[in-house]
């Protein structure tokens, strides 16, 4: 089993134990922690909704992000994905969020915001956490890293952890 089958399968065991459910807001990704999630079996008990937020306008549309942030401080940023992450609770009614928006290349990079950079951020209703990473490869490669290190904060945000991994 590949490491995000299993993260996929320990968040799924988590969840299930708590009686809790996931949504995700997704931008990088296209919907690949969704996925991830969807294709353990009985993920129907802890996955509530995925938001594949590719555009501006569906982050606004969808998830509620307000639209002067694009224009302040771009979609790449700690205060869009907490804006997704809130918007996929609110939503979804679901106990637990994650939301990712980076830049996976291999174009579309900046002197501020290079190939590889995401913002990743979790919540609960009662905590948000949000980071920035850089990740490293080619488009795949920095997709996957987001993925996995998704899957691993909300095994951590279930635990009653700090998702936000260093």
């Amino acid at each position: 089993m590949d490491v995000v089958t299993t993260l996929a399968t320990t968040l799924g065991l988590r969840l299930h134990a708590l009686s809790a459910q996931v949504s995700t807001a997704e931008s990088c990704t296209g919907g690949g922690i969704a996925e991830a999630i969807t294709r353990v079996a009985g993920s129907s008990a802890w996955f509530e909704a995925g938001y594949v937020t590719y555009s501006n306008a569906q982050k606004t549309r969808q998830l509620g992000v307000p639209e002067v942030l694009f224009g302040q401080v771009g979609a790449v940023s700690r205060e869009v994905v907490e804006a997704m992450a809130a918007g996929a609770l609110g939503h979804s009614g679901a106990r637990f969020s994650v939301a990712v928006s980076g830049v996976a290349g291999p174009d579309g990079g900046s002197a501020e915001k290079p190939v590889g950079t995401v913002w990743l951020a979790w919540a609960d209703g009662a905590r948000l956490y949000s980071e920035r990473r850089q990740f490293t490869g080619d488009r795949e490669a920095v997709r996957r890293q987001t993925v996995i290190a998704a899957l691993e904060g909300l095994l951590h945000l279930g635990a009653g952890e700090n998702p936000i991994q260093g």
